[in-house]
């Protein structure tokens, strides 16, 4: 990626956002839920908070301990908030891009708190700025209600659900209002998006972990395709599109990496799934090797189900630096790079001398993996072998995940043979799609487009999306002749 500032920020991968209704404490439960939502998103914070009457916020720069201090919390008062940790999918790193967005529209004040990447939003906003929109972010999360806005939506039965079907892609909405939180998921339900209560209020979230660090009980998925209104008239939920006959899309990535281990995802246990892929990868993957260590700490739940499937120990070959953030959610490239040293450490008396076998969650760009593999080298370890719970990542992502182009993937256009040697260790084996899907209880509602190429929605011939800068242009992704599930071979990848 390119190092000036302007290019750099590029599309990269989610965000975590979490909703509360009917709480005296609801920023300061806000505040509590984004700290377990913090991996999903580092660039950013942001708090908005209504008592009835008016609406606060606060937000910032940076982690959320950074971001927004815990004695600025006590100023937002009210008994609904929302709340939201960013990692742009869309959008310069800027202060005015931080959400949760708060815009006036004909109907009053809303806020918006997105996850998700909206593939035809480049098109959408030209739409809207024809009519007269003036948009005061470079974010695609701004469209949603600038749509809201127009005559055309606002005189709908259901103006919201007319809106949320005029978009393509991956989104999972929270809404702020005066006396209303709305909570709303794309119709394939790329992104997760969890209800539950905590004494008497409503509470929704990216995942389960905020759930169980404030209190609150998981009382189920939002559904796809589904709105959700909580407010004094109580909780009311409908549909914006037809129940049956929509494919699910469930992005397969959250269970790889994204999600923490402690959550359950569109409705399974991360770390049981994840456990899973590591036994089905030590079936498929054999090594002879004398132990098993993880990357830590996405890789350390594949890596005990490899242990495990193998009948090899598990050990702690390496020790994380908690104080460094993902790497992976870390821009721009030149950063993640430099991290790799800083995040991890080698346990010398674990690997010197030992034939090694090192479990990771994925290889997206290889960076960091040549860094580990070095670090195992110079303790001494006798060989090295590499293990991936996921299958080669060789196709863009369109849904806000930080590979929008095959350049930037090391495994497009290499063979696997070709990999190992680059990254320098003694053998290499990947999971295979099939195995991946068969750690998943329901393998026909997951999104493998990256590994596959096959793209249950279409990608946007309009490839300048990426880009919301006025002015810009991102390069259209490699690898012409994307498929499509269920349609005809895509104009854009």
């Amino acid at each position: 990626m390119s190092g000036n500032n302007d290019t750099a920020d590029r599309p990269r991968e989610h965000c975590g956002v979490i909703g509360i209704w009917g709480s005296p404490t609801a920023a300061l439960q806000v505040h509590q839920g984004l700290f377990a939502l913090q991996h999903r998103g580092q660039e950013s914070a942001g708090i908005v908070v209504s008592d009835g009457q008016k609406i606060r916020s606060r937000k910032g720069l940076g982690l959320l301990s950074e971001a927004i201090p815990i004695e600025d919390v006590a100023a937002l008062s009210g008994h609904i908030a929302i709340g939201h940790v960013r990692y742009s999918t869309t959008g310069a790193k800027k202060i005015q891009n931080i959400q949760p967005l708060i815009m006036e529209y004909s109907r009053g004040l809303i806020a918006v708190a997105h996850n998700g990447n909206l593939v035809n939003a480049r098109t959408l906003r030209r739409d809207c700025e024809a009519r007269g929109s003036i948009f005061q972010t470079s974010t695609d999360s701004e469209i949603v209600v600038h749509l809201l806005a127009q005559p055309e939506h606002l005189g709908e039965e259901d103006p919201l659900g007319h809106c949320m079907s005029h978009l393509k892609g991956a989104y999972s909405f929270v809404f702020l209002t005066r006396d209303a939180l709305i909570a709303a998921r794309d119709p394939m339900g790329f992104r997760p998006l969890v209800l539950g209560e905590l004494d008497g209020a409503t509470v929704v979230a990216s995942e389960t972990c905020a759930f169980d660090l404030i209190g609150a009980k998981c009382v189920r998925e939002i559904e796809p395709g589904e709105i959700v209104r909580i407010s004094d008239a109580g909780l009311e939920s409908r549909r914006f599109i037809p129940e049956h006959g929509v494919m699910r899309a469930h992005c397969i990535f959250e269970h790889v990496y994204f999600a923490r281990p402690d959550s359950s995802v569109f409705g399974e246990s991360v770390h049981e799934v994840r456990v899973r892929m590591g036994e089905r990868l030590a079936k498929d993957q054999p090594a002879d090797a004398d132990v098993v260590v993880a990357v830590p700490d996405s890789g350390n739940s594949h890596a005990l189900g490899y242990a495990r499937g193998s009948g090899m120990p598990l050990d702690r070959g390496f020790i994380r630096n908690h104080y460094v953030g993902r790497t992976f959610i870390m821009p721009p490239e030149e950063s993640r790079g430099g991290h790799v040293e800083t995040k991890l450490n080698v346990v010398k008396s674990v690997v010197c001398g030992k034939r090694v076998v090192v479990v990771d969650d994925s290889i997206i760009r290889g960076t960091t993996s040549r860094g580990r593999i070095h670090l195992l080298r110079e303790a001494g370890a006798k060989e090295v072998h590499l293990r991936i719970a996921a299958p080669p990542c060789r196709h863009p992502c369109y849904f806000g995940i930080d590979f929008p182009t095959s350049e930037e993937l090391v495994a497009a256009g290499r063979s696997v043979e070709e990999i190992r040697e680059l990254l320098g260790v003694d053998s290499l084996g990947y999971q295979s799609p099939e195995g991946l899907l068969s750690a998943v209880s329901r393998p026909e509602s997951y999104c493998t487009a990256c590994f596959t190429g096959v793209y249950q929605v279409q990608p946007a011939e309009d490839m300048d999306k990426y880009s919301m800068e006025p002015g810009t242009r991102n390069p259209a992704p490699a690898g012409a002749g994307a498929k499509v599930k269920g349609g005809e071979k895509g104009q854009g990848e």
